[in-house]
């Protein structure tokens, strides 16, 4: 299973950019899609994730700003991140809980792509 991540650049302050991130591979079913982020010197953390039944949760910090969503039949989740800050700054890495055809169930990880805000 591999998850390819796409999007990422440089944007001034209250712009936007979208994310996307395609899983492929031995798949049976996708659970859990999400987005997380990690600054320099900071830990990983989640900024959003959606089920495969569309249920979403996000930071605080991105509410309001960030749309998290997915496209099943092409096994693909988006991260519409808009009035950009600043401290948005990091690499952003999509996650995929994914049951394979063999049953077996894991969270694999993308390579990352780098969002960077000027102010």
């Amino acid at each position: 299973v591999q998850l390819q991540a796409s999007g990422g650049g440089l944007v001034q302050a209250g712009g936007s950019l979208r994310l996307s991130c395609v899983v492929s591979g031995n798949i049976f079913m996708i659970n859990v899609m999400a987005w997380y982020c990690q600054a320099p010197g900071n830990q990983r953390e989640l900024v959003a994730s959606i089920t495969y039944g569309g249920r979403i949760n996000y930071a605080d910090s991105v509410k309001g700003r960030f749309t998290i969503s997915r496209d099943n039949a092409k096994e693909t989740v988006y991260l519409q991140m808009t009035s950009l800050k600043p401290e948005d700054t990091a690499v952003y890495y999509c996650n995929g809980v994914v049951r394979t055809t063999l049953g077996s169930e894991y969270g694999y990880w993308g390579q990352g792509t780098l969002v960077t805000v000027s102010s």
